[in-house]
Parts: structure tokens; C-alpha cells; sequence
């Protein structure tokens, strides 16, 4: 999972957590990626507005190093674009999905276990790992 806001990373991680998923937590796009460098995720969440490197940018070289991961886009818009405008633009990358901030604990849960059903599809039920933190 990849988000700036400490405080929801922290939430999110939690939730997912609870729902007997393995999460790994980044706080920038860059610390994703180098993250990712050593491993193959499931399911990546990220948050579009974030210092360092931000999301649009973290997605594509993400999916240029990792294809067959999954991507859920998040975020609550911008000053100047709305959340929809952003959320536009990652799917146009990709994404498998995406949530308008703010979101229920339930409808995350629902994407996730949603992706993570149809990765487990495509990989014969291998385990499942999601990074998390801020895009």
C-alpha cells in the first residue's frame, strides 16, 4: 500500500491486516518501487498525489517492471482536478480499479478481495501479498 498520509496508511494497513492479507507499506512512489525491486506483489494500492514520486508516474514504471500485478488506484482529488479526473488518468494506465477518497473499510475490502480472487485466477492460487502506503 503507498499513501503520504501516515495516519491512513496506518488504517489501511490495519484493515487489511484484519482481513488476513499480508501488506507492505510504502509513504512515496519512490519507496514503492524500490521496495518492489525485490519481490513480486499481488495487488499494489496507491494513492495518486504524493511527494517524490507520485503516482501516475510510480504506476507506469511499476507495471513497465511488474505486468501481471494488479493496481487499485486511490485518491481524493488535487486543488485544481477532482479525485474522478485523476483516477481517469490511472486507469487509462491500467489500473484494475479505483477509489474516490474518502472510502468505507468495507468497499476496500471488496476491491481488494475482488483482485485478489482474480490474481489467484491467474496464478494457480499462489500467496497473496499487497504493498501498500501513499501514491
Amino acid at each position: 500500500m503507498v499513501d503520504d498520509n501516515a495516519d491512513l496508511l496506518d488504517l489501511l494497513q490495519k484493515v487489511i491486516n484484519r482481513a488476513g492479507h499480508t501488506v507492505c507499506t510504502a509513504g512515496d512512489g519512490q519507496q514503492a518501487l524500490v521496495l518492489a525491486e525485490g519481490q513480486e506483489f499481488d495487488l499494489v494500492i496507491t494513492d495518486l498525489i504524493m511527494p517524490v514520486v507520485e503516482g501516475v508516474e510510480m504506476i507506469m514504471r511499476f507495471k513497465k517492471q511488474h505486468p501481471r500485478t494488479r493496481i487499485i488506484a486511490m485518491s481524493g482529488g488535487g486543488a485544481r482536478v477532482s479525485a474522478r479526473s485523476y483516477l481517469g488518468i490511472a486507469q487509462g494506465l491500467g489500473v484494475v480499479r479505483t477509489l474516490v477518497k474518502p472510502f468505507s473499510n468495507d468497499e476496500l475490502l471488496q476491491n481488494v478481495n475482488w483482485e485478489l480472487a482474480i490474481r489467484r485466477e491467474k496464478t494457480s492460487g499462489d500467496q497473496a501479498e499487497i504493498v501498500a502506503g501513499t501514491v
